[in-house]
């Protein structure tokens, strides 16, 4: 058993969820990390489980084996998310249901699951992802928007059913970020997004870090349900 802290992300094959893979790392923390596929790099600390995360029992299996190595877990990050820009009448519904799965589903299986070994030790943080599409109402991701918006909800309620085991549950809402998730989207719409915005750029890996270092931070026991928008979109 160990008594460095324990950190858990979802979606830590690229993009934002091995930033943060890194991030954590170099903060001197172990990580448990997951995704659908196996990962093509081996970090020191880092330990990979290959995870859908709208699957109940694999959710289950991975928490299983984080009680057994750490018995512990103190931070849980819900970065794993799939996105579709499509017009309404275009999304099919199997695209549908992968986006509520993986998005709501997923969000709520790894909360369930990473409470229930958090409050053994009456604490824990839990950082769900939402993102800027929600309050911009964005054209083309209705579904995703939808979803996102479900994960705020859930994140509220869940503040306050966790809140006597100790439990902080927040969101953040990231502007576009360049990562694979915005790869396909055509710049004219990127840009359209990111002039709505207060500080008219691009999210960053770093943007991201800052918000989530103050919702996982022990002295802030007293924030909770909360969501917070990048770049003053919100």
């Amino acid at each position: 058993m160990t008594e460095q802290e324990v950190v858990l992300i979802t979606g830590t094959s690229r993009g934002i969820g091995h930033f943060l893979v890194e991030h954590f790392l170099q903060r001197g923390a172990l990580v448990e990390g997951c995704a659908r596929s196996p990962v093509d790099w081996e970090l020191p600390g880092y330990t990979h489980h290959q995870v859908d995360v709208s699957n109940e029992g694999q959710v289950k299996a991975m928490l299983s084996a984080i009680q057994r190595r750490h018995g512990r877990l103190d931070i849980a990050i819900n970065n794993a998310g799939i996105a579709a820009m499509n017009h309404a009448l275009l999304t099919p519904g199997e695209t549908a249901s992968r986006i509520l799965n993986i998005n709501v589903l997923g969000s709520f299986l790894v909360c369930r699951e990473a409470a229930k070994l958090m409050r053994r030790r009456n604490y824990g943080r839990i950082v769900n992802f939402s993102t800027i599409a929600v309050p911009l109402r964005l054209e083309g991701e209705a579904l995703y928007a939808a979803a996102k918006s479900a994960v705020e909800m859930l994140t509220r309620i869940l503040a306050r059913e966790f809140a006597p085991f100790g439990i902080t549950v927040n969101a953040i809402g990231p502007t576009p970020i360049a990562t694979d998730l915005i790869r396909s989207v055509p710049r004219e719409k990127l840009q359209h997004i990111i002039d709505t915005l207060a500080i008219r750029r691009f999210g960053t890996f770093a943007d991201l870090a800052h918000v989530i270092d103050f919702f996982v931070h022990p002295a802030s026991n007293y924030i909770t349900g909360q969501v917070i928008y990048l770049g003053g979109g919100g």
